[in-house]
C-alpha cells in the first residue's frame, strides 16, 4: 500500500522526503491551504470540460472577452453541484440524467410559470411538458438555439458535459461581452437566470475557484496529459494520507510511515495514489509503488535534465538518482519547472517546484 516500494535498507518510505529536505519546503509554494482547496469539489471530468470549454468558446464568440473555466464552474456548481451523483463517463455523458422538476407553473422547484413543450421528450424525456435539462439545466428550446459539439463526436446533446459547457460558454458570451468587467459578467449570469439571489450565488463560487490557477497551468495541454493534470489539480487541498488514494479518489490510508504518521483517520492521497488516480481519469494503469511507477513507459534519465519533461509526465526522486530501487516520491509534472505534488504527512495536494526535493531522478512517459 501507499509509496512503500523503497528497500528496506534505506528505512524510508514514499512521500516522507529525504531526511536533508529543507523544512521550509512544507510552506509550500502553490497557494495558502484555503487556496488550494477551492476547486477540491470539481471533479476532475467537469473540470476538463470546463477548461476546454472557455478556450473553445472564441471558435464561436470572437467578440468575447474574459471567459475563463471559473465562470463556467460557478454556474455548473449552482445548477447540479457539479452532477453531483451521477457519473460522468470518459466521453462526457452523464449518467442518469439530470432533469429539473416539470415546469407547469405548479410551484414545485420555485417554477410558477408554465413553460410548454418544445423538444417532444427528447431531451427531458416529457413528450407533454418542459423540463430543464443537464448539468447545466438548459430548457431544451435554449439549447436547440445555442447548442454546441463540445467533443466533436457529431451530437449536440445538453447531458454531455462537454458539449453543455461550451454551450453555456456561447450563451454567457452573448453578442460579444467583456466579461472581465462584473457588471457585464453580472448580466450574462443574471441571463441564465433572473435572481439577484442567484447572480449573487453564481459569483460566489466564481470567486471562490478563481483562487487557483488551475487554467493557466494546462493551457495548450491536449489528450490524455490535459485529462491527467485535470485530474490531478482537481484534488488540490486533499489531505496527505500514508497509503491513501486509489484510482477511485481519496481514501483511508494505514499505519504508519517511518515518522509515525497514520492515515487511517484521514482520508486523501499519498504521492503514487494521487498519480494512480489522476492516470486511471486517462485509463492508463499504473502499479501502486512510486518506485514500480518508474518502470512504466519511457523512463526520462536524471542526467536529461527537467527540461526534458513534458506536462503530464511522472517525476521521481531517489536516494540514489540512477537506481529506481531508491525511489521514494512521485509527483505529477505541470511544466515550467513545477509539479502537482502530495508531499508528506502534514500537508495537501499542492503545487511544487520540482526543486522542493533536492535528489531528483528523472521522469516517466506512460504513454
Amino acid at each position: 500500500m501507499g509509496c512503500l516500494g523503497v528497500t528496506l535498507f534505506f528505512a524510508l518510505v514514499c512521500c516522507a522526503g529525504p531526511l536533508m529536505m529543507s523544512m521550509s519546503a512544507s510552506s509550500g509554494s502553490g497557494g495558502t491551504t484555503a487556496n488550494a482547496a477551492a476547486a477540491a469539489d470539481i471533479p476532475a471530468r467537469m473540470l476538463t470540460a470546463y477548461i476546454a470549454a472557455a478556450e473553445g468558446v472564441q471558435s464561436y464568440r470572437a467578440g468575447c472577452r474574459g471567459m475563463q473555466w471559473q465562470i463556467l464552474a460557478g454556474i455548473a456548481k449552482v445548477e447540479s453541484g457539479h452532477a453531483v451523483g451521477r457519473t460522468v463517463r470518459s466521453d462526457g455523458e452523464v449518467r442518469p440524467r439530470i432533469l429539473g422538476p416539470g415546469l407547469d407553473g405548479s410551484g414545485a422547484g420555485g417554477n410558477t410559470t408554465p413553460v410548454p413543450d418544445t423538444d417532444h421528450g427528447r431531451w427531458d424525456g416529457d413528450p407533454d411538458g418542459e423540463r430543464a435539462v443537464g448539468p447545466f439545466q438548459f430548457l431544451p428550446a435554449t439549447f436547440r438555439t445555442v447548442g454546441k459539439d463540445g467533443n466533436n463526436d457529431g451530437v449536440k446533446d445538453p447531458h454531455n458535459v462537454d458539449d453543455a459547457a461550451l454551450s453555456a460558454a456561447v450563451y454567457l458570451c452573448g453578442k460579444g461581452r467583456d466579461l472581465t468587467q462584473r457588471q457585464q459578467l453580472e448580466t450574462a449570469i443574471r441571463s441564465y437566470n433572473h435572481s439577484a439571489a442567484y447572480v449573487a450565488d453564481v459569483m460566489g463560487w466564481i470567486s471562490r475557484y478563481k483562487t487557483t490557477s488551475s487554467a493557466a497551468s494546462i493551457k495548450g495541454v491536449t489528450g490524455k496529459a490535459r485529462t491527467v493534470l485535470a485530474a490531478a489539480l482537481s484534488q488540490r487541498g486533499k489531505p496527505y494520507s500514508w497509503g491513501g488514494g486509489s484510482v477511485n479518489g481519496p481514501s483511508h490510508g494505514i499505519c504508519c510511515s517511518p515518522g509515525g504518521s497514520s492515515g487511517e483517520h484521514i482520508r486523501g492521497f499519498d504521492c503514487s495514489g494521487l498519480a494512480s488516480y489522476a492516470y486511471a481519469q486517462a485509463g492508463i494503469t499504473l502499479p501502486r509503488t512510486a518506485a514500480a511507477q518508474a518502470g512504466v513507459g519511457r523512463r526520462i534519465p536524471a542526467s536529461a535534465g527537467v527540461k526534458a519533461l513534458r506536462p503530464g509526465d511522472l517525476v521521481f526522486f531517489g536516494y540514489v538518482p540512477t537506481a529506481d530501487g531508491t525511489i521514494h516520491h512521485v509527483g505529477i509534472y505541470l511544466g515550467n519547472g513545477k509539479m502537482i505534488n502530495a508531499l508528506r504527512p502534514g500537508t495537501k495536494v499542492r503545487v511544487d517546484p520540482v526543486s522542493v526535493m533536492s535528489d531528483y531522478a528523472g521522469g516517466a512517459r506512460p504513454w
